[in-house]
């Protein structure tokens, strides 16, 4: 109907070219327009303005050769004072970019090893962007933003980069923990000297004391007693410590059977060892 009456109408955000007798005459905007058929006049087709996005995946290989499905996301759209050069000289936009897309991306990713394709996906993004919106602005087109939204290796590749990095995190768990475990035995050892140390102090005070209360003991019993040696004084303590000795060990139940000699001769004998011993220790 609108053709009969030699009206056509063009949508928001869309543009229409047209012609007459076959030859581009102008862009008409969005609104209602008058097109006499009769006069040769016609709209051959429209073209949209709004925002457009292409995903392209592109298999390469990369410098260590391993094969990448990069996949690249390009926003475009048709620039209103180009709409003619845009509508009339591209056939098929889309394959036009997506040549393009794979012209960047497999002579950027060769030239870069697998890890170096993933920290420097950015650049490969803005190598992409400047050829097209190089090669796309004499076309009517602009080039809104391009992004490298996936790199995705061969599954095996993966799998592999996986085992080599949880093999990487196992070694660091390994030797933390060894760390660990050393800083406990030093700790240990340190602690084990410390205590070493302190029972050997405390043992050498005891003796000590006990040397010093012996010597007390002779020197006042000898002063007391007149007439007696300090030998003699100190075969009594020692005789007393015997006994004292002896009725300890028939006290405790949970003490083993000790033989030992036993009667006058025995006690000399014990003293003098004793004594002996004593002498020698403080020489």
């Amino acid at each position: 109907m609108g053709n009969l009456m030699c009206c056509v109408q063009v949508d928001q955000s869309t543009v229409a070219m047209k012609e007459r007798f076959g030859k581009f005459d102008k862009v008409m905007e969005p609104g209602c327009h008058c097109l006499p058929w009769f006069l040769g006049s016609r709209m051959a087709g429209q073209l949209s303005l709004r925002l457009q996005q292409l995903d392209v995946k592109c298999e390469t290989k990369t410098k260590d050769n391993v094969f990448v499905n990069v996949v690249a996301s390009i926003q475009y759209r048709a620039l209103a004072d180009k709409a003619s050069d845009a509508f009339y000289k591209l056939s098929n936009t889309r394959s036009q970019i997506q040549a393009y897309v794979f012209d960047v991306i497999r002579a950027s990713v060769p030239k870069l090893n697998l890890d170096d394709v993933f920290e420097q996906k950015n650049e490969i993004a803005k190598a992409v962007e400047d050829e097209l919106e190089k090669a796309m602005s004499a076309y009517g087109y602009e080039i809104v933003q391009t992004l490298i939204v996936d790199i995705e290796p061969d599954e095996h590749v993966k799998r592999a980069m996986n085992e080599i990095n949880a093999a990487a995190r196992m070694r660091l768990a390994a030797t933390d923990k060894a760390e660990a475990e050393k800083i406990l035995q030093i700790k240990r050892a340190e602690g084990e000297a410390e205590a070493k140390y302190l029972s050997g102090m405390g043992i050498a005070r005891q003796r000590q004391a006990i040397v010093d209360g012996l010597r007390d003991s002779v020197l006042g019993f000898s002063v007391n007693v007149p007439g007696t040696t300090a030998k003699d004084v100190m075969d009594m303590v020692l005789v007393t410590q015997y006994f004292d000795t002896m009725k300890e060990i028939g006290a405790s139940s949970k003490s083993s059977a000790v033989f030992i000699p036993h009667g006058p001769g025995a006690v000399r004998d014990v003293a003098t060892q004793i004594r002996d011993g004593l002498l020698q220790a403080n020489v």
